[in-house]
């Protein structure tokens, strides 16, 4: 099967091999079908996703069986898939898939892709994030709806320190937050603005979110996942698909919408039409410059001479300055 793909440079043949396979067994989803509904959301999805390095979260089968992520371009990629160098954690240096137009997409579906997770920062400055995202994770006993006060909550904390929050759906049970911030500051800086960003929330609703980072800690609360702010540190991108039985997408909202929203409701299926009948909330996002996080910056340098620093990197990061020891409460007590 061949589609036939509009782009900035013109139409694209792109070769769709076992169409029929069956992605979604429960809505009975086909790899022509997760392929088509990339056509149809080609613009906003390049727009959100694209010029960024990009990981492709790839099944054998369908979402049931083997997965794994591609971060270098496989052999045969075409030649409008940009594969700049980019930095990890490790120290190594890699080159990334980037996609630039929404034939890219396509051809990711077409190597068994079925999320595609960006970078918060571009490919031509990837030391440097313009995005600031926030990653609300609800804990065992809480579920969306806990989530979307939270994240209201968290919009005007976003305000207060100067920036303007875009929200949607995480495709499962959370929530996501962004905010356009000036390519200036590396990840580092960025991971502690956002922990600043967190801790403020949490000050201001101290029953309803955490930012411990030790599950056994959490309780019935909404977890601010800061380490989402990592380098190569990725969340499901706008328009993304999810690898979940009902072929939830991670949909961009309308802050007015959020309160009515049911993340079950965007799928594959339906965000097509969604998009035509109501277009796309996070259009232009990036049209203005990325605000200053100076402010949330100073926040962190107060929390810290107050006495609340670092916070635990994951596991597989080197051990980061100033960082707690990386044990579970109830075990380092045992000691």
């Amino acid at each position: 099967m061949v589609l036939e793909v509009p782009g900035p440079d013109g139409t694209r043949e792109v070769r769709i091999s076992s169409p029929g396979r069956v992605l979604y067994p429960e809505p009975g989803i086909t790899k022509l079908d997760l392929a088509k509904y990339l056509v149809a959301v080609g613009e906003p999805f390049v727009e959100h996703n694209g010029g960024r390095p990009i990981s492709l979260q790839r099944f054998s089968g369908g979402i049931d069986g083997e997965q794994f992520f591609s971060k270098n371009p496989p052999k045969g990629a075409p030649s409008y898939i940009r594969a700049p160098d980019v930095t990890y954690p490790s120290g190594r240096v890699h080159p990334q898939l980037v996609i630039d137009e929404p034939a890219a997409a396509v051809w990711g579906a077409q190597m068994n892709t079925v999320v595609f997770h960006p970078w918060a920062s571009r490919a031509d400055a990837p030391d440097f994030p313009d995005q600031l995202r926030i990653d609300l994770d609800p804990q065992p006993g809480t579920d969306f709806g806990d989530a979307i006060p939270v994240a209201l909550a968290l919009r005007d904390v976003l305000a207060d320190a100067g920036l303007t929050a875009f929200v949607k759906t995480s495709g499962n049970r959370g929530l996501h937050v962004f905010a356009p911030i000036a390519a200036e500051h590396e990840f580092l800086e960025v991971r502690h603005a956002v922990i600043a960003a967190a801790r403020e929330l949490e000050r201001r609703m101290p029953e309803r979110v955490t930012t411990n980072w030790w599950k056994e800690e959490r309780g019935r609360r909404i977890f601010v996942d800061f380490n989402q702010a990592n380098r190569d540190r990725t969340m499901a991108g706008a328009y993304s698909p999810r690898a979940l039985a009902g072929a939830t997408v991670s949909a961009p909202l309308g802050w007015d919408e959020l309160g009515s929203a049911d993340p079950a409701l965007f799928t594959v299926l339906s965000v097509p039409s969604r998009l035509a009948s109501t277009g796309d909330p996070w259009h232009g996002m990036h049209e203005a410059p990325g605000a200053s996080i100076a402010p949330l910056l100073e926040w962190w340098a107060r929390d810290v001479e107050a006495g609340l620093g670092e916070l635990p990197f994951p596991p597989d990061f080197p051990k980061m300055p100033g960082e707690p020891p990386r044990v579970q409460p109830s075990r380092a007590k045992k000691g």
